[in-house]
C-alpha cells in the first residue's frame, strides 16, 4: 500500500521540482534581459549625449571580458544587440513586457526578424504562451 502512495507522492514531487526549475530559469532570463537592456540603454545614452563613437562597443566588450572572464555574452556583436534592444524598447517599462521574459536568443531573433514593435510584442507573447523554441519562433 505504501508503494502506491509513494509513487503518487514522487510523481507530484517531480512536477513541483520541474515547475520550480522553470520559474528559476524564467527569473534568470528576466534578470539577464533587464541587465542587457540597461547596458544597451547606457551605450545609447552615451553615444547620443556624449558623442561616443561606435568604437566604444569594442572597447566595452574587451573591458567586460577582462572584468568577467568566466561570463559569456559580452562580445561586440552581443553589445550591439543590447543597444538594439534598448533602441527598439526605449522605455524602462519594457522589462514588464513579454519580451523581457524570453531567453536572450529569442529576443535576438525578434530584433533580427521584425522591425515593427507591435509584431515583436505579439510574437513574444505567443512564444511565451505556447513555449515556442527559437527555431519555431524563427519560422
Amino acid at each position: 500500500m505504501w508503494a502506491e502512495d509513494y509513487r503518487h507522492w514522487f510523481a507530484d514531487l517531480k512536477q513541483r521540482v520541474e515547475r520550480s526549475r522553470q520559474r528559476a530559469v524564467a527569473n534568470v532570463n528576466r534578470e539577464l534581459v533587464a541587465l542587457y537592456w540597461q547596458i544597451g540603454r547606457d551605450i545609447l545614452d552615451r553615444q547620443q549625449k556624449q558623442g561616443w563613437s561606435a568604437g566604444v562597443v569594442d572597447r566595452l566588450a574587451s573591458d567586460l571580458k577582462a572584468a568577467f572572464p568566466d561570463m559569456r555574452g559580452f562580445s561586440p556583436r552581443n553589445l550591439k544587440y543590447m543597444r538594439g534592444l534598448a533602441h527598439a524598447f526605449p522605455q524602462q517599462e519594457f522589462v514588464q513586457q513579454a519580451v523581457a521574459q524570453l531567453p536572450w536568443s529569442h529576443v535576438v531573433t525578434l530584433l533580427d526578424k521584425l522591425d515593427d514593435p507591435v509584431q515583436r510584442l505579439w510574437y513574444a507573447e505567443k512564444s511565451l504562451e505556447h513555449g515556442w523554441s527559437r527555431s519555431v519562433l524563427t519560422m
